[in-house]
């Protein structure tokens, strides 16, 4: 879900972009990630790169409160 967060939130990207916004995923685990959100329709390539299809934007949507559940979440935990 992680490369579908940062391209809802970040917008379409090529490959070594998205690698440096998910920082410690390697080369091959985010292709294989991407080889199967795209076979399933989340996302797709285009000529600006990787970007989110209408369904991964409806995931996404979804996604948005849980992230922001989350932050309030960890910030409770690192008091």
């Amino acid at each position: 879900m992680g490369i579908l967060w940062n391209l809802g939130k970040g917008g379409p990207c090529t490959f070594r972009e998205l690698q440096e916004r998910c920082e410690a995923i390697s080369p091959t685990v985010l292709n294989a990630r991407l080889k199967e959100l795209r076979e399933v329709g989340l996302i797709e390539h285009a000529q600006e790169g990787y970007r989110i299809t209408s369904t991964g934007h409806e995931l996404y949507a979804l996604l948005v409160p849980l992230g922001t559940w989350a932050k309030k979440w960890a910030a409770k935990l690192s008091t």
